[in-house]
């Protein structure tokens, strides 16, 4: 690895796969491979780390189960190749991780799930429910039903929302190439390697190739292009080769790799948005206590709301006002503005007897609000 840090060093890791590490065109699932792999994520995760995986190879994997000649597909063969494949992979990856004692979750999402503010909440609340059940999940964009207008088209794009989604501190695509070069290094022999990269540039975006292989659908270009979403929100990406066995265990032992640093001045695009760029849909005030705890970074609770005004379904952006009648906090509301005022005063353990039906234990998740900068109370 290029710096002195592990992977075991990190909180969070995202693991992208592409598919032709996953998937010979002769004989299928490289089962071998991705035996190494499982046991590098168990020993990640046995380390403390949170690992999830987005994994490329439904339709590589399903265009061979399903005995489709090589080349392009039409829209519905790639589809239906992606509905046999995913059976297939998930399948594999329950297996492979349950040998490590480690359950497998499987996330289907397109487009419209990390960009579209309520599907967003549901995907990353399944998600970090997942982690906080110490299971792994594997991602893949929903190619059963995906079309070019909703999808990501590759999975280096998906792998970075997901990365920024769940505050990952590292960001890792495996891939055919072991790196960035300054050309690409099967046309230009002369290529040099770059180990670390201190920020995505101009040039260093020229320095991109086309996609190498007829089950990718992206080069080098896509990785960069990930790695400017990884980079501005904080999170760091490595690009290293996933040929090898235990590629995870090769980069913690120095092998080559490029390191993508993230940004020193971050930008939460997530809280930007929404502190900033939407008009709050309802109120919510609360009580000192309930402030206290959204200052150290706490979620708000319904025991701490005194009342709440507007019109808002779940996933709206609301205002939340302290005692003394100054906007603290906005955040996204997880429930209706209905159901908020049944349950605003009342202990968490209550909420499901009142509403009838399991809900979330908070009004507004952390992740989701934004504390607004105090102000000066105007002279009089």
């Amino acid at each position: 690895m290029n710096d002195t840090l592990k992977l075991s060093t990190y909180r969070r890791i995202v693991v992208k796969i592409g598919s032709a590490l996953l998937v010979d065109r002769a004989k299928g699932l490289k089962r071998d491979w991705l035996e190494s792999l499982g046991a590098d994520v168990a020993r990640l995760v046995q380390a403390g780390v949170e690992v999830m995986i987005v994994s490329s190879g439904a339709i590589a994997l399903g265009r061979t189960v399903l005995g489709l000649p090589k080349g392009a597909l039409r829209l519905e063969e790639s589809q239906a190749a992606a509905a046999a494949g995913q059976i297939e992979l998930a399948k594999a990856y329950s297996e492979v991780l349950g040998g490590h004692q480690l359950r497998a979750g499987q996330i289907l999402l397109t487009l419209s799930d990390t960009e579209e503010r309520r599907r967003y909440l549901n995907a990353r609340a399944t998600v970090g429910t997942l982690l906080r059940l110490k299971a792994v999940p594997v991602i893949n964009e929903n190619d059963t039903v995906a079309t070019t207008e909703i999808r990501y088209g590759d999975n280096d794009r998906l792998a970075a929302r997901v990365a920024t989604m769940m505050g990952a501190d590292l960001l890792i695509l495996l891939s055919d190439i072991d790196g960035l070069y300054t050309a690409p290094p099967h046309q230009n022999p002369d290529a040099q390697f770059l180990p670390v990269v201190d920020a995505i540039t101009p040039e260093i975006e020229s320095m991109a190739g086309a996609a190498a292989s007829e089950y990718s659908r992206g080069g080098m270009k896509t990785k960069l292009d990930a790695g400017k979403i990884a980079n501005a929100a904080g999170t760091a990406m490595i690009i290293a080769s996933g040929t090898r066995m235990n590629p995870l265990g090769a980069i913690d032992a120095g092998e080559r790799s490029t390191l993508f640093k993230p940004s020193l001045n971050p930008v939460n695009a997530w809280k930007t948005w929404i502190s900033g760029n939407l008009e709050p849909a309802g109120r919510l005030v609360i009580d000192e206590g309930a402030l206290v705890a959204l200052k150290s970074g706490k979620s708000l609770l319904a025991a701490g709301v005194r009342e709440v005004a507007g019109q808002f379904t779940r996933g709206d952006t609301v205002a939340v006002v302290g005692p003394d009648g100054r906007e603290a906090a906005r955040g996204l509301i997880a429930y209706d503005a209905g159901d908020a005022v049944k349950i605003a005063g009342r202990k968490t353990n209550e909420i499901a007897t009142i509403l009838g039906y399991e809900a979330r234990s908070a009004m507004i998740h952390r992740d989701d609000l934004v504390m607004r900068a105090a102000k000066r109370a105007a002279k009089e």
